[in-house]
């Protein structure tokens, strides 16, 4: 098996993964890398050929960007404190906590070197977080955070671990350009990532055409991570900066088939780059065997001594994180999500998840130092954060549903039913409003009035049914029943519709563009 069938057989089990881990109850994320393992065992199967250096440029920008695009600002505004205290907070504690840890169990293992691994293990992986915890009917609050924190802990975690190398590899550190590097590096991050969003936006107004605006987005995300780091700036901030812009200014309401493709298009993306960035960690496997030849015990007590450290740091943390919070939300009635039990926040704990970010810049680490030696233990650094990473993808990952299930956590239905209700009536009463402002201007006829006003209602109706008294709800009913039968008629009509067309593009001298042309207009009518 050379590279390129590697490369295909992992995007179809990318592809495989979300039916079987939806019959399964299993997170799609951790079948890939359970997946990636039993690659990496198979003599026939090559090692892993991708320069560590393209890892995080090619994998995390779209995941970052499709994972932004199921959020909005106002979440990360109202969430600001939980966010700081995990994204930026807790990834300095953990860091430093394996940093002393491992200094102090590995022998001659500089402390420079030290503080790198602990800042490639620091951040959960916003994907698995998010991927996982999705599926598994959590509250939204807790989703919130826990996407909060997958997508800024990146942004800290990297820093920290490029300041790290730097010390290792030139011998030298100073805390002040350290600090001053954190700060210009996020500055030039949003600038860019607004910069690009601003432009972004605009070049979609241009283009006007829905096929031409999914490829800028694709774009997107690679072209603001690569201008960031280029210029000194955090990547990974530019592109949450970028696809934040986009979410909050580049919605149309109106463009109702760019939105549809658009959210076909970015699922299809997601799917296939989460399953190869998870397939890449389990076949990671290969590299993590050969450096532990000989050294197993030593190896595997060590990567146990930093899982334990990573794991429990995060609960340490994580009780007392909350109750200030509390005390804080319940004293000053702030808007923001958090956990409302012990239950909630074990299962917050239990989320933190390690993935493709700790593994591209475990595969990162240089070789040589600028005297020209090799990079002190790097062997051992790599084989630790991949033991980090097991443990707590393929183990939490595994465990995680069944111990949400064990302690009861989930979605308030009630509250999101309510809130959907909301959104019904808003609907109904903004259809009312501009049926009234197009009456005032248009001469329409008394049954036309009518029968748009009760089409304004049934918008809402559609939404959420029970919005309307019992004997609209039942009327209601009756015309869904019979629209449905006439849509099941005209389905069929146009279906044997389509039929015939397509038909016609193996005939002799049809024209298949004039065929495709035509079936489109089907299509479309079929999606109407």
């Amino acid at each position: 098996m050379d590279q390129l069938a590697l490369l295909f057989a992992v995007l179809l089990g990318a592809v495989i993964s979300v039916p079987v881990g939806d019959r399964l109850g299993l997170p799609a994320p951790v079948l890939m890398t359970c997946f990636g393992i039993v690659l990496a065992v198979l003599d026939f199967v090559p090692n892993v050929a991708i320069p560590p250096d393209l890892i995080l440029p090619t994998l995390l920008p779209p995941l970052l960007y499709a994972a932004v695009r199921r959020t909005s600002w106002r979440q990360f505004a109202a969430n600001k404190r939980p966010i700081f205290l995990l994204a930026v907070a807790l990834v300095f504690v953990t860091t430093l906590c394996v940093a002393v840890v491992a200094h102090t169990i590995v022998p001659g293992l500089p402390l420079a070197a030290a503080v790198a691994l602990g800042a490639l293990v620091a951040p959960p992986d916003p994907v698995a977080a998010t991927a996982v915890a999705g599926q598994l009917g959590l509250p939204r609050r807790l989703v919130s955070i826990l996407e909060g924190e997958g997508l800024f802990n990146d942004v800290t975690a990297i820093v920290l671990y490029h300041v790290a190398i730097a010390a290792a590899v030139s011998g030298e550190f100073s805390a002040w350009h350290a600090g001053l590097d954190l700060v210009l590096s996020a500055v030039v991050a949003v600038i860019v990532g607004v910069a690009l969003g601003w432009g972004a936006n605009k070049l979609l107004d241009l283009l006007q055409d829905a096929t031409l605006q999914i490829g800028l987005t694709l774009l997107v995300p690679y072209a603001s991570y690569v201008l960031a780091e280029e210029l000194h700036g955090s990547g990974v901030l530019a592109v949450l900066t970028t696809a934040l812009f986009l979410a909050e200014y580049a919605a149309d309401a109106d463009d109702v088939l760019t939105r549809l493709a658009g959210h076909t298009v970015w699922d299809v993306v997601d799917t296939l780059v989460t399953g190869v960035a998870f397939g890449l960690i389990g076949l990671e496997l290969h590299n993590a065997i050969r450096t532990a030849s000989g050294r197993w015990g030593e190896l595997l007590g060590w990567a146990a001594v930093v899982v334990g450290v990573v794991v429990f740091v995060r609960l340490l943390w994580l009780l007392p994180a909350t109750w200030l919070t509390k005390r804080l939300h319940a004293r000053r009635d702030y808007d923001e999500d958090i956990p409302t039990s012990w239950r909630e926040t074990v299962v917050m704990w239990w989320s933190g998840m390690r993935g493709v970010a700790s593994v591209a810049l475990a595969l990162a680490i240089p070789l040589k130092t600028d005297s020209g030696g090799p990079f002190p233990d790097r062997d051992e650094i790599v084989f630790i954060a991949f033991g980090v990473i097991m443990a707590t993808l393929v183990v939490q990952g595994l465990t995680l549903p069944w111990l949400v299930k064990r302690l009861r956590v989930r979605a308030d239905t009630e509250h999101e039913k309510e809130f959907e209700r909301e959104l019904a009536v808003r609907a109904a009463k903004a259809a009312k409003r501009r049926l009234r402002e197009i009456e005032a201007v248009e001469d329409l006829p008394e049954e036309v009035s009518e029968q748009m006003l009760r089409r304004a209602f049934e918008i809402g109706l559609r939404i959420n049914p029970q919005i309307g008294d019992e004997e609209r709800r039942e009327a209601h009913e009756k015309r869904v029943r019979r629209i449905k039968r006439l849509r099941r008629i005209q389905g069929g009509m146009l279906s044997a519709a389509r039929h015939e067309v397509l038909a016609a593009r193996s005939e002799p001298g049809a024209d298949p563009e004039i065929v495709d042309r035509v079936l489109r207009h089907l299509d479309v009518r079929s999606l109407r």
